[in-house]
């Protein structure tokens, strides 16, 4: 009994003091020696951070795939102030070398289709570095030919390269960024795509004026050359299904040369793993199309982005017709259209984030920037389309003028004033739709980008065929009009996704559920 008493005295609440003490110092210790070996760990029941990479890598990482992601604006754009000079020493007329202009759209729309699957699967790095591979081949073979079927072809060749490299963007985008953050991050990888119909354009004049136009190809090479050494060296893994949020490393046939020199252990967080698909799958970019929701969204995108092109393929021959400018000149005057696109990312892009932030808080003030949201819980659709919707209404009536003043030959400043606003408005209203369509295909975001790149490339390819003919026919101010009375019409579709889009994605999610059971 004296033994038993004994036994319970030393038990008292200054031993269990003592003992709890001891524990909490067993614990820093470990902690510290965790620390100190490079990992980190996580309580199990402590949510892991959304990226593990910081602020100051994520602008890196973006910086690279934005200006990567310039390549594919920039092999369109460039080509333009060329066309005549083109068509001149290959013996054919402007409209057999606009024809290039609208396969290199088709080959636009269908390339990214199996590249942005491919890396939905296997990973960014894989088909980023494909992809600019191609780009350089097919850029070197248009520099060297003199012949147009050969130009044709290549040019099919050359757009199926560089044209993923948007789409692969913005999956980046959505590996590292939650909802509540995307419209900056996607602003920023923007940036470096909006500076193609910028410097593209201008570029092309003076390389065609004073070196002769195969310089533009092999100015396109070394570029697409210097980005393929930049991505073997520096750009990590960031799909979702191979890293994670960063914390899971990626094989070693997919690792950077730096990550080979600079070792550094990071504690695995594999509950951040995403399930993949066994194989890549081309039809899928075609399936999230055939979507109620996703159709809508891609339908209304496909039009704005058609009509945008009808002013751009027209551009050149406006610009020389009315008021006779040479290359260089006609190249000059697509600096305002560049311009307005990158100050999309300060006047759409800020918006559409501060109005997420808005309804987030209204309906949960303890939301956090580094989780994310279930899009059943969280009106996604209106935190994007009430930024959207206007700046689509902006753009119509900015092209109406834009084709006005150009009709009645007014003062240059006019269309180069309205060239910004609708570069400004167009590329702003293109960011909120990309990134809407992102955000309710998380689980494959480079192939819901691919679905995009398809539906309006095509429709720019369809648009890009009839815009000389209807030019000439009916006049610069009238297209003008039908296209913006186009966008005006159909943007009904953009209502109703924000009214009904969160209801069908919901009978979408339960009828995958049901078929999942039954397997």
């Amino acid at each position: 009994m004296a033994s038993t008493s004994t036994t319970q005295a030393s038990s008292g609440p200054g031993t269990q003091e003592h003992d709890k003490a001891q524990k909490e110092d067993n614990s820093n210790l470990k902690i510290d020696v965790e620390k100190q070996s490079g990992a980190v760990s996580f309580e199990p029941d402590t949510e892991p951070p959304f990226s593990i990479f910081s602020d100051t890598k994520k602008k890196l990482i973006v910086l690279t795939i934005s200006f990567i992601g310039l390549l594919s604006p920039l092999s369109a754009n460039i080509y333009f102030p060329a066309i005549t000079a083109i068509a001149k020493d290959l013996d054919v007329s402007n409209s057999d070398i606009n024809l290039t202009v609208t396969t290199y759209l088709i080959f636009q729309a269908i390339g990214p289709t199996f590249f942005g699957n491919l890396a939905d699967v296997k990973g960014r790095r894989l088909a980023y570095v494909t992809c600019l591979t191609i780009s350089v081949v097919a850029n070197i073979a248009l520099a060297c030919q003199r012949n147009y079927a050969a130009l044709l072809v290549l040019r099919c060749v050359q757009s199926s390269g560089s044209a993923a490299t948007v789409a692969l963007g913005q999956a980046v985008v959505a590996d590292v960024s939650t909802r509540a953050e995307r419209g900056k991050w996607v602003a920023y990888a923007s940036m470096g795509i909006m500076l193609g119909p910028a410097i593209g354009p201008l570029v092309g004049g003076l390389l065609d004026t004073y070196m002769g136009w195969p310089a533009i190809f092999w100015f396109l090479a070394i570029f697409a050359g210097v980005m393929l050494m930049v991505t073997l060296m520096y750009l990590p893994e960031t799909c979702r299904t191979v890293v994670g949020n960063g914390s899971v490393p990626p094989q070693k046939w997919n690792r950077t040369l730096w990550s080979f020199l600079r070792k550094k252990e990071v504690g695995e967080q594999t509950e951040t793993l995403q399930r993949a698909k066994k194989r890549p799958n081309p039809f899928s970019s075609i399936l999230i199309i055939l979507k109620k929701e996703d159709g809508l969204i891609l339908l209304y995108g496909a039009f704005l982005y058609a009509g945008f092109y009808v002013v751009l393929i027209t551009l050149t021959d406006q610009l020389a017709d009315r008021y006779g400018f040479n290359t260089l000149q006609i190249g000059l005057c697509y600096i305002p259209f560049g311009v307005g696109c990158m100050a999309s990312r300060f006047s759409v892009g800020i918006f559409l984030d501060r109005n997420y932030e808005r309804l987030a808080q209204r309906l949960d003030p303890s939301i956090s920037q580094n989780t994310t949201q279930d899009p059943e819980n969280f009106p996604i659709e209106k935190a994007r389309l009430q930024i959207g919707i206007p700046a689509a209404y902006a753009s119509a009536l900015s092209i109406i003028i834009y084709g006005w003043v150009m009709h009645f030959h007014t003062s240059l400043a006019g269309p180069l004033i309205m060239l910004f606003l609708i570069g400004n408005f167009t590329t702003g209203a293109f960011n909120v739709f990309s990134t809407l369509i992102v955000d309710i295909n998380l689980h494959q975001p480079a192939t819901a980008s691919a679905a995009n790149n398809l539906a309006r490339c095509g429709m720019g390819a369809v648009f890009t065929a009839f815009a000389q003919p209807l030019v000439g026919a009916i006049g610069i101010g009238w297209t003008s009009t039908a296209v913006a009375g186009l966008w005006v019409v159909l943007s009904p579709c953009l209502w109703a996704v924000m009214v009904w889009g969160p209801k069908w994605r919901a009978e979408e999610k339960r009828e995958m559920e049901e078929k999942e059971e039954k397997k």
